[in-house]
């Protein structure tokens, strides 16, 4: 047993759209949570899991993207950022490269002056900042409005600066126990992961409009009797008749596009070959009823 291994649990928080996925998936070096430049992209806590023996353990618990909430899947999505606070280690907070705080920052500040756990500020994409010495004064503008642990100006999608991140969270974890074994990158089930690869493509593929209103279920997934093939049946489900027309688009073009994109991918996170068969239902307004959201995996225990 290794006296000097670290371990806990850090959370990964910021608006939407601000590159937290990618920063998850960049530090664990696979892709497990799904990015898009759309919000709203991560609906459910994902846990994943960097391990080094040498050091110690860090479980990420990536949440949504905190913001004011338009409807119940909202509310559901802010309440499981917003508990998380109290119950990590450290929190991560990524912020866009600017002098100015809006109020989605603020509204973050004030979440945060209710906990205690050590908390990282991470100015990302500062591979889009031309002069350098405009990143001091981003740095000086947040240090006078929260007490932060520490403050580390990086770019999660060009892998700048990522390497002192995993040094410093191991910095601020306890001493503890090994909570995975080392191969376990996530503890999401494949079925989950599958249908977040596939609202993944959508949401790549279709309008601004539609995305927010979509979710998939996996129906089936099931490997043929003595060959590596996986047949996966999948629902995409919308919110009006015309948006169900977008997603299939003229002669099934659109669903042909984003069920062969999300199979590629399937096929590589699997190992195996993939039939992929997708179809398009209309729920209206699933968003507000807590039912369907349940159906969706968005577990009513966290709401």
């Amino acid at each position: 047993m290794n006296n000097n291994f670290k371990s806990g649990f850090v959370t990964i928080i910021g608006r939407p759209n601000v590159g937290k996925s990618t920063l998850m998936n960049h530090l664990i070096g696979q892709k497990i949570a799904i990015t898009s430049n759309k919000p709203q992209t991560t609906r459910n806590r994902i846990q994943t899991v960097y391990t080094d023996m040498d050091k110690g353990q860090i479980v990420f618990v990536d949440t949504p993207g905190i913001h004011k909430a338009k409807n119940k899947l909202g509310e559901y999505m802010v309440n499981v950022a917003e508990k998380t606070l109290n119950e990590v280690d450290v929190v991560l907070w990524l912020v866009e490269p600017s002098n100015f705080i809006g109020a989605g920052e603020q509204h973050i500040i004030e979440k945060l002056q209710r906990v205690n756990t050590p908390v990282i500020l991470i100015i990302n994409k500062v591979d889009t900042v031309d002069e350098k010495e405009k990143i001091l004064e981003y740095i000086d503008t947040y240090r006078k409005v929260y007490d932060f642990a520490e403050i580390v100006p990086l770019s999660a999608l060009r892998g700048q600066n990522t390497e002192i991140l995993t040094d410093l969270i191991f910095k601020y974890l306890p001493y503890g126990p090994q909570f995975y074994d080392e191969d376990t990158i996530t503890d999401q089930p494949e079925r989950q992961i599958v249908a977040e690869v596939i609202r993944e493509k959508a949401l790549h593929a279709l309008n601004e409009e539609i995305p927010h209103g979509i979710a998939v279920s996996v129906d089936k997934m099931k490997v043929r009797k003595g060959k590596k093939i996986i047949d996966i049946d999948a629902t995409i489900v919308c919110e009006k008749d015309s948006h169900k027309g977008i997603i299939i688009g003229k002669q099934g073009s659109m669903l042909k596009k984003i069920g062969s994109n999300a199979r590629y991918e399937i096929e590589r996170l699997l190992d195996a070959k993939v039939n992929l068969q997708l179809w398009v239902k209309v729920k209206k307004d699933w968003r507000d009823s807590d039912f369907l959201i349940k159906n969706f995996g968005y577990r009513k225990d966290e709401m």
